[in-house]
């Protein structure tokens, strides 16, 4: 058997375990668990009773693959999570070359920054490093100069928010690896390699929050979680129609369209409204207004965030979509016309014994876990003898949980998709029990029954 990695999908809507093992340099999928998420707004946990039950359902079903899960990595977003940039800087011997050990001093002082009460890092990815003046060195190991600059991306989260997500899933039988925003798992297996050179922006549409990652020069220069999403164009047809939730729901499944140009004017479909003893017809046009004007919205808080971000102008690849609400009919469109650039809609790309159902954008976060995962396990092992002088100073007391949460993405170095930016990927994290086989030997079962 090989070497297992789990993802853990949090959601607002649904809670999706995937357990990948890795064979030969490949990852195979063996085990999903897909389960409807209680407990959860807006990617904040409401009941951690409640979000516990889901996800224990959620591992059990993964679970019946065959093998136990113990660990696992974990999505979030929620709109507590922040972020800024920073810069570090460290001088460089002249009289030899750049090492690992260098790029560790220059991110250490990048992250040297005041942190509110209350927050903690989640991740520094740093953008690219400058170099006796020379801007914009993508892997300055091996090179030789005296002034090392570090420009880091840096994403902060409420530990609170995080120490409660955690509790639910420990009270699930899982420890908590590591902490993996969003939009950084779905970049990873939605975007091409030339999309993340050119400088591209992921939006990443959950039922509760929309998480973008805008990539460029080959690694995320900002992200920003906006806390609405699609429960929210479920709500207002619920509230405007008079419906009931799981009917608004469906409603909009079935007859929904982002966009009031696609649909004929006159054409109608059959609702029961709230007190009402006989079916009455509903114009399909209006509920489209309904959808198209909270979809509107949350793309005008996109463009928002976008020029916040300082960027705007330079993301000639244009936005991905991706999340289950992007399956919305019309999202494409709509995105066009409010972002004004190039879109398109995006699921995961293939990783072996991944079954149909999971080849859609509503899967994209929990697939990209599994890479980042599994990239992110291997060059643990590969960097022992690297961190040994960094984490022994932090290891002579047992690290707290925003240590064991967090993790530092050493990136762009010379590899352009973001599993690669996880290639030096630095983590403090207490021991945690493996996956494991409950029964050697024993075929896995794939649920694709449980994937909606």
């Amino acid at each position: 058997m090989g070497e297992l990695v789990v993802g853990i999908d949090i959601g607002t809507t649904k809670i999706c375990t995937i357990v990948g093992e890795v064979r030969e340099d490949d990852t195979y999928i063996v085990g999903v668990g897909v389960e409807p998420a209680q407990g959860m707004k807006k990617g904040m946990v409401t009941d951690v009773n409640a979000l516990s039950q889901s996800i224990s359902a959620s591992v059990h079903k993964a679970e019946r693959s065959g093998y136990r899960i113990g660990r696992a990595f974990v999505s979030v977003a929620a709109s507590h999570v922040q972020s800024t940039n920073s810069t570090g800087m460290t001088g460089a011997p002249g009289n030899r070359p750049i090492d690992m050990g260098d790029l560790v001093q220059a991110l250490e002082a990048a992250r040297a920054i005041p942190i509110p009460h209350g927050r903690e890092i989640l991740h520094i990815i740093p953008r690219r490093y400058n170099l006796d003046g020379q801007q914009g060195v993508r892997n300055p190991i091996g090179m030789h100069g005296y002034r090392l600059e570090l420009e880091a991306h840096i994403i902060t989260a409420a530990s609170a928010s995080l120490e409660n997500l955690e509790k639910a899933i420990e009270r699930a039988g899982v420890f908590v690896d590591r902490f993996i925003l969003n939009p950084l798992a779905s970049g990873d297996v939605v975007l091409t390699p030339t999309e993340r050179e050119a400088g591209v922006m992921v939006v990443d549409i959950g039922g509760g929050t929309t998480d973008i990652a805008i990539f460029i020069e080959g690694t995320v220069w900002h992200t920003g979680v906006i806390g609405i999403g699609g429960h929210h164009v479920s709500n207002d047809i619920a509230h405007v129609l008079n419906l009931p939730y799981e009917l608004a729901e469906a409603v909009k499944l079935e007859f929904g369209h982002a966009d009031p140009r696609a649909v004929q004017p006159l054409e109608m479909f059959p609702v029961q409204p709230f007190g009402e003893e006989h079916i009455s017809q509903v114009k399909r046009s209006d509920l489209v207004d309904i959808i198209n004007a909270r979809v509107s919205e949350i793309f005008e808080l996109v463009q928002t965030e976008v020029k916040r971000s300082g960027y705007e102008g330079l993301l000639p690849a244009g936005v991905v979509l991706t999340g289950g609400a992007s399956l919305l009919p019309g999202m494409k469109a709509v995105a066009n016309r409010v972002l004004q650039m190039p879109a398109r809609v995006a699921q995961p790309e293939a990783i072996s014994g991944m079954a149909e159902p999971l080849r859609s954008p509503a899967y994209s976060t929990a697939v990209g876990l599994l890479r980042l995962g599994l990239i992110m396990d291997v060059e643990d092992s590969r960097r022992a003898n690297v961190r040994k002088g960094v984490v022994a100073l932090r290891r002579r007391k047992p690290p707290a949980a925003s240590a064991r949460r967090s993790a530092v993405f050493f990136g762009a170095l010379s590899r352009p998709r973001m599993s690669d930016l996880a290639y030096f990927a630095l983590s403090i994290r207490t021991e945690a029990p493996q996956a494991r086989p409950a029964t050697p030997g024993f075929a896995f079962v794939f649920l694709t029954s449980d994937i909606q």
